[in-house]
Order: structure tokens, then sequence, then C-alpha cells
């Protein structure tokens, strides 16, 4: 299921249906993508590849995007100029609003300095094209789940990015242009907040970011090299190397909160198995005083000095394991640790990149929630 917060390049989509088609995954029949989800198109990638390079940021770096359009489209649908799935169905209509778009994005783009080569009833009907293939998939996201749910099935929501790439609660401005906080799962796809039975956050051993912006923890010695080596961190669609370093407890803490997790899953904690050290950022000191809660200020965030406390490493694998009891004794400290901190319950433990390199523990919030085949490796 698609939804409704999601922004849709469809060429990229149907190539992704095709690809999985061809290798024998059926799609057609599984898949659903809302009618209110909003439209990439060419033009907004050329208007994210223009506002990237010109210096209209000022003092600020670059947001470091993935160049793919998104941002545009979201400043779209904001600004209620934006075309949704749904209008492809009233073809002559969706001709007319592309039709403008492209004139308004043509006059947007030369007060930049650039160029829009683009012809307007080329990329309508290759949109349409795209538009009728992905008809049978479009539906009402939001009365098709709240049906199932009626009915008494359950329903797994995935966000995409993460807490501090939100666009209200992250480290703006470098964030993404959508919600990606659990709220997030109620206003892009049409349900209820009494709907949601439980929420789990997902968070690695350490910390990763793409691109720009505030990292408090991030390590720029070999001990992050290790961390990006061994964790394989580059994005996965720009290839950039990601920004590696140690868990930090202040970003944790409002993640949990803002989020109102009842779990935690904890990944690629066999990355960290070789070594020697492990720092975990406790607090922040800033300007001669010491917090433990991260100030919303990217500009402040980004002048913090961690206050670490180091934990001995293990050194000794933990890759495959599926059972709390066999990990070393440190690693299981470093666990507990975080979990006390956080004040939230570890449901899982994944020591590898396979489905069964998993430790699910029991009794915990989210095993309860959850069917068996969705826990079971």
């Amino acid at each position: 299921m698609i939804g409704n917060g999601v922004v849709v390049d469809p060429a990229a989509l149907l190539q992704e249906i095709d690809l999985l088609e061809g290798n024998g995954v059926s799609v057609w029949g599984r898949l659903f993508i809302s009618n209110r989800a909003h439209l990439i198109f060419p033009y907004h990638r050329s208007l994210e590849k223009a506002w990237e390079s010109s210096d209209h940021r000022g003092h600020r770096e670059k947001i470091g995007t993935t160049a793919r359009g998104i941002g545009p489209a979201y400043e779209d649908k904001a600004a209620r100029r934006g075309i949704r799935l749904g209008d492809s169905v009233h073809e002559d209509n969706f001709r007319c609003l592309v039709e403008m778009a492209v004139q308004e994005k043509r006059a947007a783009l030369r007060a930049r300095g650039s160029e829009l080569q683009m012809d307007a009833a080329e990329v309508a009907e290759q949109y349409l094209g795209f538009c009728r293939r992905l008809r049978p998939l479009i539906v009402n996201t939001s009365a098709f789940l709240n049906r199932e749910m009626d009915a008494g099935r359950s329903v797994l929501l995935e966000g995409a990015q993460g807490t501090m790439l939100d666009v209200d609660h992250g480290t703006y401005p470098y964030v993404t242009s959508s919600s990606a906080t659990a709220g997030g799962a109620c206003t892009g796809l049409g349900i209820p907040p009494n709907r949601i039975s439980g929420i789990a956050g997902v968070s690695k051993a350490y910390t990763t970011r793409v691109g720009n912006g505030p990292f408090p923890s991030e390590d720029k010695t070999d001990a992050g090299e290790v961390l990006r080596t061994r964790g394989h961190e580059y994005g996965s669609v720009t290839g950039r190397s990601r920004r590696c370093g140690w868990m930090d407890l202040p970003v944790l803490r409002y993640s949990a909160s803002v989020n109102g997790l009842d779990s935690l899953i904890i990944t690629k904690l066999d990355v960290l198995d070789t070594l020697d050290e492990i720092p975990v950022c406790v607090s922040y000191e800033y300007e001669g005083a010491s917090f433990d809660e991260m100030p919303p200020e990217a500009e402040v965030l980004g002048r913090v000095c961690p206050i670490y406390r180091t934990f001995p490493g293990w050194k000794q694998s933990t890759f495959g394991l599926t059972r709390y009891s066999d990990l070393p004794q440190q690693a299981r400290f470093y666990l507990e640790f975080i979990r006390d901190q956080v004040g939230v319950e570890i449901a899982v433990i994944s020591t590898g990149p396979e489905r069964e390199q998993s430790i699910i523990l029991p009794g915990t919030r989210l095993e309860k929630l959850l069917p068996a085949p969705l826990l079971s490796p």
C-alpha cells in the first residue's frame, strides 16, 4: 500500500514492478496506490538540481538531496498546485494541469538562470501512459485500510527516512519534505490515531547520516571508517558514503518521545563486534552548560560538544545469533544501558542482514501485537 502521503515517480515505480514481475514476483493485485498520492514530474527534478546548485541559501550548507524531485513535488502539494494520481482519470483536465505546471516551472527556472527543455504535451501523454498502466492499482487507500481493520485484519505500517529527517520535528532545514514520524502514518494513509495499537522505533546500534546537517556524535577517525566499512554504509539511492558515529541517547530519547515508542528494534549490532571501545553520547555541552535534551535549532545542535560514556567492546562475533542469552555479556550490558536510558523496551535485535539473523525477545509488547508469521524467520 502506497499512501497519500507519498509522492510517486510513476516511471520509477513501473520499472520496479516490471523488475519484480520479471523475477517471478507477482505485484498486480497485491500492490495498491492512493488516488491522492501526488506525482513527481521531470520538471521537479530540474527544479531540485537548480535549487541545490544555486547560492540562494546564503551561509547554509546545501541540504544534500537525492535530486529525485521529491522536495519540489511536496512544495507543489503544500502550495495546492500539485497533480495527483487520481487526476489522470480525467485525461483532458490532466493535460491542462501539466501544461500550466510546465509553463510555471519554465518561468521559475528561467529566474534562476536555467532553461526547461520540456514539451508539456509530450510529458502529459507520457504520464497518462504511465497512469493507465497503474490504474488497476489505484484505490481510495483510506477507505480500503479502514475496511480491512474493521474486518479484524492486522496492518503493519512502515515509514520512510527517520525522525531526525521529519519536516517538523527533525534537524530543520536539513530534513526531508514530509512527515517521517509515527504521526505521519495517520495523515499519510487516512487512518485515525486510535487505530494505532503499537509503535516500534528502529535504530542502528550506532548512528549514521547521509548528506549535510548536524551530527554531534559523528566519528571522523578510523573508528568511524570501521562502522562505514563493516556496516556497508553507503546511500541506497546516491551511493554516497554515509557519515557514521556513535549512539546518541538525547536524539533517541527525543525520537521515543515524539513518536510515543513502546518498543525498540536495534539493528546491526554485529557491526560493533571488532571494536575495542564503544562510546555512547549521553548528553551535550554547549557554552559551558550541560544538558541531556536535544536542542531544536540545527545551528545549536551542530555546535554542541557530545559527552560520552565509553563501554568496553565485546571483541567476539555476534553475527547470526538468535538467542539473547548467547550474546556476550558486554553486548547485553550495552543494550540494557540503552534500554534503561531511553525507557523503552528492546523487542528485536538484528545480528545480520538476513531476516532469520534476529533475536526476538519474548514477552515484549511488539511480540504480543504482531501475528506469529510476521515474527518468524
